[in-house]
């Protein structure tokens, strides 16, 4: 059926993937105009499946990222961020990477049972897990599932080093567990503050607490001795890299000890549901957009590349570093490192966790 996804979604299509040789999805025509002029074009509601992985920990071995482990909770993500570039993930289920990512979601119920008996093998190596890295882990659906606050109690009780990565300030649900770990120096939130300006968050983030809210998030989170970095990523060209030193300002008035940005990533199905956005909500910049997306990525709409991936390269690039480095120096940004410590972690005890 056809989809309404301009009211509080972030993609305006939801097109079949195709990129794994699957079928384009034949409809009858006739029949969903017949819908459509009887009921309208109707609304997407979120659906909920439960997933059963065999296995909760992802590895990587990235010589770009700064982890080699992380735990996603759920697929899909209700903050329906246009530029999500796990958005591509959702085409492994034959579902779109567009409308269907933000509104057919997957959660893992029994992910702390999962992550139980992986720290419980023999000869497990402690190192810190990231959560956040794909989906968000404090999205709307966790206000119900709890599963991510599942994981941080087990990872408290084993004193196991992880760190959090959102855009939402439902992680303060959680402040009295983390506040533990904090304590512990076994734990650190990054929170996401992409744009300062409602309207822009709005459009770019369309179910993502407002920009104040995460704000006022990282200078709880700090308040309570939990170290939370402001991360601005991603940057977009022509749209949100203007704010760049005013969220800077605003992240060392919130207390955070540090930050980082990233340059806007398009991969695989992202760039051409980006330039559609970008048609919707911006067709008076659309190809200076795309053309400084492209002069940051050598010339395409992505490049996926170590390192270069991470911070873009060229004129613009450049300029970006430059910008933000003057910025954090001005307004005393400072790059505090928060070691994880990893030498306090204890297995789980038994075969079942443990009762507190």
């Amino acid at each position: 059926m056809p989809v309404e996804s301009r009211h509080g979604r972030g993609a305006t299509r939801n097109p079949t993937p195709t990129r794994f040789n699957l079928k384009e999805r034949a409809t009858d025509g006739d029949w969903l105009d017949q819908v459509q002029a009887l009921d309208g074009v109707p609304k997407r509601r979120t659906t909920v499946t439960i997933e059963h992985p065999r296995s909760i920990l992802t590895r990587n071995s990235s010589p770009d990222i700064g982890f080699d482990r992380s735990i996603n909770a759920f697929r899909g993500c209700e903050h329906g961020c246009i530029y999500c570039f796990a958005r591509p993930t959702h085409a492994y289920h034959d579902l779109s990477p567009g409308v269907d990512f933000e509104s057919r979601l997957f959660v893992k119920p029994q992910a702390a049972q999962l992550l139980h008996a992986a720290l419980s093998r023999p000869g497990y190596e402690c190192r810190p897990i990231a959560m956040g890295t794909n989906t968000d882990p404090y999205q709307p659906i966790e206000e119900r599932w709890r599963i991510t606050r599942s994981l941080v109690e087990l990872l408290v009780e084993t004193r196991h080093p992880f760190t959090i990565t959102t855009k939402s300030d439902r992680v303060l649900r959680d402040l009295d567990l983390l506040r533990q770990a904090a304590d512990l120096r076994i734990a650190s939130v990054a929170i996401s503050v992409t744009s300062l300006d409602p309207k822009v968050a709005r459009t770019l983030e369309p179910r993502a607490p407002q920009p104040h809210k995460r704000l006022a998030a990282v200078k709880a989170l700090n308040d309570a001795g939990v170290p939370c970095y402001v991360a601005i990523a991603p940057v977009v060209p022509q749209i949100t890299d203007h704010e760049l030193e005013h969220i800077v300002e605003t992240a060392v008035e919130a207390g955070a000890p540090g930050g980082f940005y990233l340059p806007v990533r398009l991969p695989h199905e992202v760039a051409p549901l980006f330039r559609a956005w970008l048609d919707e909500h911006y067709p008076d910049r659309a190809a200076k957009v795309m053309a400084t997306i492209r002069s940051l990525r050598g010339g395409r709409d992505n490049d996926p590349n170590f390192f270069s991936r991470m911070r873009g390269s060229g004129p613009w690039a450049e300029l970006l570093r430059t910008r933000f480095e003057i910025a954090a120096k001005r307004y005393g940004l400072k790059q505090a490192k928060f070691p994880l410590r990893t030498d306090l972690f204890r297995p789980p005890e038994g075969d079942q966790m443990r009762l507190l």
